[in-house]
């Protein structure tokens, strides 16, 4: 398991991280998500044999967010 935080690009507004949230929810592989529109972060925990960093970099990026 890895625990990452990553800072996203682009929300503008709480319905923004509910839409990364509902989207890394369905990652296979990730065990845990929270997205906080006020930090603009991301709080992921995630089994790396199942999924990796770029993965989710890409999932969240295919919504229309830039993650880093």
């Amino acid at each position: 398991m890895e625990k990452i935080i990553l800072s996203i690009l682009g929300m503008h507004c709480a319905s923004c991280a509910k839409i990364i949230e509902s989207t890394l929810e369905e990652k296979e592989g990730v065990t845990s998500i929270s997205v906080n529109y006020d930090s603009k972060k991301a709080f992921l925990e995630f089994d790396t044999q199942k999924t990796n960093l770029e993965e989710l970099k890409n999932e969240i990026e295919t919504s229309g967010y830039k993650a880093s």
